[in-house]
């Protein structure tokens, strides 16, 4: 998408060509008149891996959900390759944009939950192919054979034709990582992907997870409590509590020795 010509690109960070794929910059969220995020600044590089780790309710869904626009802003900015996702700065005002900029821009993000989302009405095909057909505009024979293929890497082409009810949850979820797939989205959001599943599916969900991250440049922002998983795929994890980032560095630097002795409870109660 164009930058809006209101747009001011001097408030950007970087120049053109050169930003970072995704920009938070002072976003607060609340709920009500609880506030979970407050002046949150934070980059994600293009091709990145980044995983969000922390306690329950210190907003790190919050931020997959903000950046999917699944929830609003209550202030401050988002970023992504430079363009606004829901709010612009013109003439030093906070201007919200209008729907259908909005949409092209998250075009750009796919997101896989933690409940699978599938539609039980459709097969497993028809669930990747809806949004391809009526969001991108691919043809149903383009979208079909993309699917397909999106099945060969998640090792369920055989059941293109099932329905969801007749899959475990683990092939539900590889079926919901296909799907998020099949719109090629330049940054994808992962939120507790295996915390729903039994435990003896979680290896399979997590091996099309890692293959995914090493066989593409897709930018990965993951929410987990699976660290081995968040270990072997990111380039840098952050730790959070209270809304606000207490530490970050590389996953062998935070596993090993992290500074801050929030962290060092947290990974002792979860490793």
């Amino acid at each position: 998408m164009p930058t809006d010509p209101g747009h001011d690109p001097t408030t950007d960070a970087g120049t053109s060509g050169a930003q970072p794929r995704v920009r938070f910059e002072d976003v607060r969220k609340k709920f009500g008149r609880t506030t979970v995020l407050e002046d949150l600044n934070f980059t994600v590089e293009r091709g990145e891996r980044v995983t969000l780790i922390g306690p329950s309710g210190s907003g790190k869904t919050t931020i997959l959900r903000l950046l999917m626009t699944l929830e609003k802003l209550t202030g401050g900015y988002i970023w992504v390759d430079g363009d606004p996702l829901t709010h612009d700065r013109r003439d030093g005002k906070r201007v919200e944009l209008r729907a259908k900029q909005v949409a092209e821009v998250r075009k750009r993000i796919g997101m896989v939950f933690q409940q699978f989302n599938l539609f039980p009405n459709m097969s497993v095909v028809q669930n990747i192919t809806e949004a391809p057909v009526h969001v991108l505009g691919q043809t149903p024979d383009q979208a079909r054979d993309h699917a397909l293929d999106l099945l060969d890497k998640v090792g369920l082409r055989h059941r293109a034709d099932a329905h969801p009810m007749e899959l475990s949850g683990g092939q539900q979820q590889r079926v919901a990582i296909a799907r998020a797939l099949a719109m090629d989205p330049e940054i994808l959001l992962l939120d507790e992907v295996t915390s729903a599943l039994d435990p003896e599916l979680v290896g399979d969900v997590l091996a099309v997870l890692k293959d995914v991250a090493a066989s593409t440049d897709i930018t990965m922002l993951i929410v987990t409590h699976e660290m081995q998983f968040a270990r072997d795929v990111s380039d840098r994890v952050m730790m959070f509590d209270g809304g606000r980032v207490l530490e970050e560095a590389p996953p062998e630097e935070i596993f090993s020795n992290p500074r801050h002795e929030r962290t060092q409870k947290f990974l002792e109660a979860v490793v």
